[in-house]
C-alpha cells in the first residue's frame, strides 16, 4: 500500500531529564500542550545527593545522554540548575555538541539570565532546596553575570528525590517571604524538580513581582532557542 509523509512543521525540542526528577516532565507538558511542538526525553544518571561533587559527576555522562535523542533537533535543554552552575554552560553545551553538533543549547541558568534580562530585572531574591554549598555557587554565577541576590531561603535537602516531593504551598510560602525584602524585582525559584507552575501566577499577584523557576525559564528559552514564541507556562515571562 502506498502511503504519505506527514509534511507539517513541527518544533522537536530535546531535553536532557535526571534520573531523580519527576518534576520537569509534566511541567514542559503544560508549556507545549495543543502546539506544533514535540519534547523528547532522554535521562542522565545522577546522584540522588546534591553536592557540588556529584553534580561535576554528571559531565562524562552528557554526550552519551544527548546520542539517544532523536535527528532534526530545534534545540536542546539540559535539565539541572546546579549542575549547570558547577560544570558551567559552555562545557554543557560542548559535551552535547559531540553528539549534536550545531544544535542550540539551553540549561536552567542561562535561561534564568536570559529571562530576567527579558523582565528588566536585576535585583532578585532566590528560593532552592539545596544546601548551602550548592547555593553560595549558583548566587555567585548569577552575581557575576549582573544579577543582585538581595536574599535567598533555602530548604536545606540533600537528596534530589524528596526534593520533587516538596509541597507547592512550601514553595509559595518561601517565596512570598522573600519576595515582601525590600528593593526585589523578581524572585528565583531554584531546581528542576522543584515543582512551582501551580502557584507562580498565585505568587506574582500577592508580591507585584515577576516570579520564574528552573523549569519555567528553562522551557521559555529553550522555545526561543528553536526559533518559537508559543509555550503556555505560567507567569509574566510567558508574556514576552
Amino acid at each position: 500500500m502506498n502511503y504519505e509523509l506527514d509534511t507539517r512543521k513541527v518544533h522537536r525540542i530535546g531535553l536532557v531529564v535526571l534520573s531523580s526528577d519527576t518534576s520537569l516532565e509534566d511541567e514542559a507538558r503544560q508549556v507545549v500542550a495543543g502546539q506544533d511542538i514535540s519534547i523528547y526525553h532522554t535521562r542522565i544518571e545522577c546522584a540522588p545527593e546534591v553536592t557540588p561533587a556529584t553534580l561535576a559527576q554528571m559531565e562524562a555522562r552528557m554526550t552519551a545522554s544527548v546520542e539517544l535523542l532523536p535527528e532534526e533537533l530545534d534545540a536542546i535543554g539540559y535539565g539541572c540548575t546546579s549542575a549547570s552552575v558547577v560544570v558551567g554552560p559552555d562545557a554543557v553545551a560542548a559535551q552535547m555538541h559531540k553528539a549534536k553538533p550545531g544544535v542550540p543549547v539551553t540549561n536552567p541558568i542561562s535561561g534564568v539570565i536570559a529571562g530576567l534580562a527579558a523582565l528588566g530585572a536585576k535585583r532578585i531574591a532566590m528560593v532552592t532546596p539545596y544546601v548551602a554549598e550548592v547555593v553560595a555557587p549558583m548566587r555567585a554565577f548569577l552575581e557575576r553575570n549582573g544579577i543582585e541576590v538581595l536574599t535567598e531561603l533555602s530548604f536545606g535537602e540533600r537528596d534530589d528525590r524528596r526534593v520533587a516531593r516538596i509541597a507547592e504551598s512550601s514553595t509559595l510560602a518561601a517565596i512570598e517571604e522573600v519576595g515582601q525584602v525590600e528593593g526585589v524585582e523578581a524572585v528565583f525559584s531554584s531546581c528542576t524538580n522543584l515543582r512551582s507552575f501551580g502557584i507562580i501566577d498565585v505568587a506574582e499577584a500577592r508580591l507585584g513581582v515577576p516570579v520564574i523557576s528552573s523549569n519555567s525559564a528553562l522551557l521559555w528559552h529553550v522555545l526561543r532557542q528553536a526559533g518559537v514564541k508559543g509555550g503556555q507556562g505560567p507567569g509574566r515571562l510567558y508574556s514576552l
